[in-house]
């Protein structure tokens, strides 16, 4: 089992990051295989940070040999990712935006095809567009062909759509505790589905 855990905040030891670090540490203590992705320094040293569709289908020629192609290679054998992004005018950062649209290659080989993910984010107020920003990093993993977890049973509840806090999230025991929920039903639905992602093992033969 291996599992990403993707920081879309310009900030890496902000709000974002208290969050996903309890995800993350919930992860490394079921003894699961798991990495850290920081993606404003993944996207720092890219001559062209945004997609402008240079080649289609893509072949990724823009960022090959960057730490943005590695950060690509774990992904292709990820069985799960959970990302995380601020609230930025109800919707998600620019740096997790660009990033995101760079994975036109992944969509084209396949390679998050069932991969289970999961998202939380954090808002400056209480009500302050964190649903629809749960809503666009969704939407990136549905077009991608991955498998979302929102909810799950009555002991482990991690919202409907997924973790929503208020800053500062290191107050906020509710977002702290739905983290963590969020990354045992990553780990539940991923380990449940491993068969459904054994396509890629003959891809990369």
């Amino acid at each position: 089992m291996f599992v990403a855990v993707i920081n879309g905040s310009p900030n890496p030891e902000g709000n974002t990051n208290r969050l996903l670090k309890e995800a993350f540490d919930l992860l490394e203590g079921a003894g699961v295989e798991t990495v850290y992705m920081q993606l404003s320094e993944i996207m720092s040293g890219l001559k062209v940070p945004f997609c402008v569709a240079c080649s289609n289908p893509c072949r990724g020629s823009c960022y090959a040999g960057t730490s943005l192609a590695r950060a690509f290679d774990l992904l292709r054998r990820a069985d799960g990712i959970i990302m995380g992004s601020p609230v930025y005018f109800s919707t998600v950062s620019a740096q997790l935006k660009a990033f995101w649209d760079k994975t036109r290659l992944l969509r084209k080989e396949k390679a998050l095809l069932n991969v289970v993910g999961g998202a939380l984010t954090v808002g400056a107020a209480r009500f302050g567009g964190q649903e629809t920003t749960l809503r666009a990093m969704h939407d990136m993993m549905l077009c991608q062909g991955m498998t979302v977890v929102g909810d799950g049973y009555w002991e482990n509840d991690s919202g409907h759509q997924g973790p929503c806090a208020v800053r500062p999230s290191e107050d906020d025991m509710n977002g702290i505790n739905r983290a963590r929920i969020l990354a045992r039903r990553v780990l539940e639905v991923a380990g449940a589905t491993m068969s459904l992602r054994l396509h890629r093992l003959s891809a990369r033969e």
